[in-house]
């Protein structure tokens, strides 16, 4: 079986050094903030090319606390991906302000700049572009869009560990930037965990306080906050992958480049795209194809695990019905129905990636497929 996913293989190639380290937190009862959570938020600074980290419980409470950072106008609009993890939504209404959901361009599927501008209205206060599968979004153009129209921007880079655009990580460039350290992310915890990047004093100071109950010093608070802390054992974790995740990473894109060769002439399927300006961390290795449900039978059948991101776009859940967002001319309600995602990780070899071509080709090869099916 070629797995989508498998830690307990990373785990055992790192086994003698994350054992020590989670030994080093239970000796010195660092359970909560102490030496790890400090030496992993200096260590993921630098990494992302911040001055400042903040360690939270998980990535969804990175984007609330970034937007309630902020001081948003109550009830004002946050425009997001129509192709996304809920989380990404969620965070926005549980923020007491209104999603707007705007839709993704081809080919890499990140927010697409000429619907945001689009979905601009007086009410809107912020966006929340995402890398998402690893690949970023295209920051200059959001960056210019929003500051022309009085925005603030928080990169939800949950999917982009070591991303780049134009040279610089993910999560640099716009006011804040949030990270995942889910156990299935490129860069992930043993539990849940997340971050806050930025480059702002006060924005970093805020987040601090909100994520520890609006805390100055011990007993003593500002405003109520809330109990988001990233706890010593995930940080001691972090820091050790931390020390391997650029060979990762770079195996990633290796493993991608392999993909592309061997299915780059295949008409019935679409592949991911790299812009020349991005370094694509490839967290998931997405193909379209309109063959998608009996491909993936197909490769159940032989013993590959794949996965879809996401089977159904926000603006067709019902959690989101109530927005009657317009969606009969969206990308991503026509891509929920056709992506797949490939298996892809550090587990995996060359090997690997060739069987899985392999039958994806066969697939196509003896599947009755006409014209309709190919791009």
């Amino acid at each position: 079986m070629i797995k989508f996913l498998d830690l307990k293989d990373q785990y055992y190639r790192i086994k003698g050094e994350i054992d020590s380290a989670i030994h080093d937190v239970i000796e010195s009862s660092a359970f909560i903030g102490g030496k790890f959570v400090k030496d992993f938020e200096a260590a993921f600074a630098g990494l992302q090319g911040c001055r400042h980290c903040i360690g939270v419980a998980n990535g969804t409470d990175a984007i609330e606390i970034a937007i309630e950072a902020m001081g948003l106008p109550r009830g004002s609009e946050i425009i997001v991906p129509a192709n996304s993890f809920i989380a990404t939504s969620e965070a926005v209404t549980r923020s007491g302000h209104r999603v707007v959901f705007c839709d993704c361009g081809p080919g890499n599927y990140t927010i697409s700049v000429s619907d945001l501008a689009q979905k601009i209205t007086p009410r809107t206060s912020a966006v929340i572009p995402v890398h998402l599968y690893g690949h970023p979004a295209d920051m200059d153009e959001i960056i210019r869009i929003a500051r022309s129209n009085n925005m603030k921007v928080i990169e939800d880079s949950a999917q982009a560990h070591c991303a780049e655009y134009r040279s610089r990580r993910v999560g640099s460039i716009g006011d804040m930037g949030i990270f995942s350290f889910y156990p299935g992310k490129n860069l992930g915890a043993y539990g849940d965990g997340g971050a806050i990047v930025t480059g702002n004093d006060a924005l970093a100071a805020k987040c601090r306080m909100i994520a520890n109950h609006g805390r100055i010093e011990k007993y003593n608070h500002e405003f109520e906050g809330r109990n988001s802390r990233l706890d010593g054992i995930q940080a001691a974790v972090l820091n050790v992958k931390m020390r391997h995740l650029e060979e990762w990473t770079e195996k990633r894109i290796a493993l991608a480049a392999r993909y592309h060769t061997n299915l780059r002439d295949c008409t019935e399927i679409v592949l991911p795209r790299c812009e020349s300006w991005a370094r694509h961390v490839y967290h998931l290795y997405v193909i379209r194809t309109r063959c998608r449900d009996e491909l993936a039978q197909s490769l159940k059948n032989g013993g590959i695990e794949t996965g879809i991101h996401y089977p159904i776009a926000l603006p067709r859940l019902k959690a989101y019905q109530y927005l009657k967002t317009p969606i009969s001319e969206m990308n991503a309600i026509a891509y929920d129905r056709e992506i797949l995602s490939l298996p892809m990780g550090d587990h995996l070899s060359m090997n690997d990636i060739d069987e899985i071509s392999g039958r994806i080709l066969d697939f196509f090869n003896n599947a009755a497929t006409t014209s309709k099916d190919r791009y």
